[in-house]
């Protein structure tokens, strides 16, 4: 998992509350499980005007010019601004995927669905909660100040922008370890491999009868 610690970047808005997992990637593009290949379909009933389907050339499809996404002054973009309750819906994983793979590396709203907020930290995303007065004002900004960026600095725990004071934000200590770190769950695990090989050593030097149904 790529390591989050200080990041620069122009901000899209995405200007609609309750964004649900479905919109962020629609059902029919679940079928994979690789991690790879969603983020030509992120918003993909928004961003385009004919439907999607698995296996299409974006290249052949029909853009919709007012999606947010679509639009010249956000080709870029790799902070998404929402509006409330982003994220609810069903759980599928596949949302902070296509999010990331799309070139998202954070998400600023007044709040996030419980179980998409928990999936964003396993997929190197970092969702950040504000204030909705602080999110409107943002709003205000972007719309104000083509090719507005922000600077998210996440070992200070704070949001630079280029005039004003800066606004911090709080991440739960262990999941703001894992993203300094690059570590995701198995990452996690990984760091212990040491104890493991022990440990199995151990079991096998108790127990060689489990070697003969073991692959080699």
């Amino acid at each position: 998992m790529q390591k989050f610690t200080l990041h620069k970047g122009l901000v899209a808005p995405m200007d609609r509350e309750n964004v649900d997992t479905d919109a962020i990637i629609p059902k029919q593009f679940l079928k994979s499980i690789k991690k790879t290949g969603f983020g030509v379909n992120l918003f993909d009933a928004w961003r385009y005007l004919d439907p999607g389907e698995p296996g299409q050339d974006p290249a052949r499809r029909r853009p919709n010019p007012d999606f947010v996404l679509n639009q010249p002054r956000y080709q870029g973009a790799s902070i998404l601004l929402a509006r409330k309750n982003f994220g609810c819906g069903s759980s599928r994983e596949h949302a902070p995927w296509a999010l990331a793979q799309f070139g998202f590396r954070a998400l600023i709203a007044p709040s996030f669905a419980d179980i998409f907020f928990n999936n964003c930290f396993k997929n190197g995303l970092l969702p950040i909660a504000l204030p909705d007065h602080t999110v409107a004002r943002m709003f205000d900004d972007v719309l104000a100040f083509p090719g507005y960026q922000l600077v998210i600095d996440l070992e200070r725990e704070c949001i630079v922008p280029a005039q004003g004071a800066e606004i911090p934000f709080e991440v739960q200590a262990f999941r703001r370890y894992c993203l300094l770190n690059g570590l995701d769950d198995i990452g996690l695990t990984l760091r212990q491999s040491g104890k493991i090989k022990a440990f199995e050593d151990q079991r096998l030097a108790t127990m060689p009868w489990l070697a003969r149904s073991m692959p080699p």
